[in-house]
């Protein structure tokens, strides 16, 4: 894993979304450059779409409810059905080594949110692996964000 600067992430909140609220819809597009290393995170009711490159290597999560209880979505694109299998295989390996880093980012970016909401660090990470090849393709639990905080 990658460690996290915090010096290198910037965060941007979209249109109706605060530093505390609302709790939903609160989606989260997290990018990066590969040249300088820093990392983007947009919050917002919505993905930030634009900000999204042909190459799919965003990390995508939102707050989700199921009755009472609360939970953490993560879409990961692992090939999207435009890699070979073994292109799709790397970039598989590559989300699983940097999603800690990814988790801890978005922890961090929104620390005034989980500050106002604390129950939401024990709150289940289930991060959804996407890939049109069943042997990457599944649903993972992550654990929670109080394993990922600075």
């Amino acid at each position: 894993m990658s460690t996290f600067y915090p010096e290198k992430l910037s965060v941007q909140y979209g249109d109706g979304v605060s530093s505390t609220e609302p709790l939903m819809p609160r989606r989260y597009t997290l990018t990066h450059s590969d040249i300088t290393g820093k990392l983007f995170l947009n919050i917002g009711m919505n993905y930030a779409w634009e900000k999204i490159k042909p190459m799919r290597d965003e990390v995508l999560g939102e707050w989700k409810c199921h009755g009472d209880f609360l939970y953490f979505c993560v879409y990961l694109h692992v090939d999207q059905g435009q890699y070979t299998p073994s292109v799709s295989a790397k970039r598989n390996e590559v989300f699983g080594r940097e999603l800690p880093l990814a988790l801890t980012a978005i922890r961090y970016g929104d620390q005034i949110f989980f500050n106002t909401y604390p129950q939401l660090d024990q709150a289940p990470i289930i991060i959804n692996f996407l890939s049109a090849y069943p042997q990457f393709a599944r649903q993972e639990n992550w654990g929670t964000f109080q394993n990922f905080t600075t």
